[in-house]
């Protein structure tokens, strides 16, 4: 499987979600929000047990108890894509801000997965514009290799 060529050491990922069809969510403190049908990027970091592995493995299967802000969406959204990078250093926060730096970026849901941001993120799901090339987007500010991993 899939999950089982990930590492087990830390790092950051983004993961690359469709949502077919505009959805109202209610997504934990955030209360109900309304998410326009298109794709969105949720960065993310895996610091804990099991590292990039785990959190990924989890988001990838998209099982486990609703806990984090991404899983009320992972149960409506389709994975399409994934990247990551194995790093000592925390890069959701940069990553997120590069992505929705994109023209024709859009922040739909202010806080969204940066509840416990330190670096004044206004979240870390972006709704991505057509055709944005995420990869060149990460790797252009991340010291380290960016990863696609391979879903098809």
């Amino acid at each position: 499987m899939i999950i089982d060529t990930l590492p087990d050491a830390g790092g950051s990922y983004t993961l690359v979600l469709a949502l077919g069809q505009a959805r109202v969510l209610t997504i934990g403190r955030l209360g109900e929000v309304i998410l326009p049908a298109g794709v969105y990027a949720y960065t993310g970091s895996a610091f804990g047990s099991g590292g990039l592995r785990a959190r990924l493995g989890r988001h990838l299967r998209g099982d486990g108890v609703t806990h984090w802000h991404i899983d009320y969406l992972r149960a409506q959204a389709r994975v399409v894509d994934c990247f990551y990078t194995v790093s000592d250093t925390p890069l959701e926060c940069v990553w997120s801000r590069a992505l929705a730096a994109l023209p024709g970026a859009l922040m739909p849901v202010p806080g969204f997965g940066a509840s416990d941001c330190r670096s004044g993120c206004g979240a870390h799901l972006i709704g991505l514009p057509e055709r944005a090339d995420i990869r060149h987007v990460l790797a252009a500010v991340a010291p380290s290799t960016v990863v696609p991993l391979q879903l098809r």
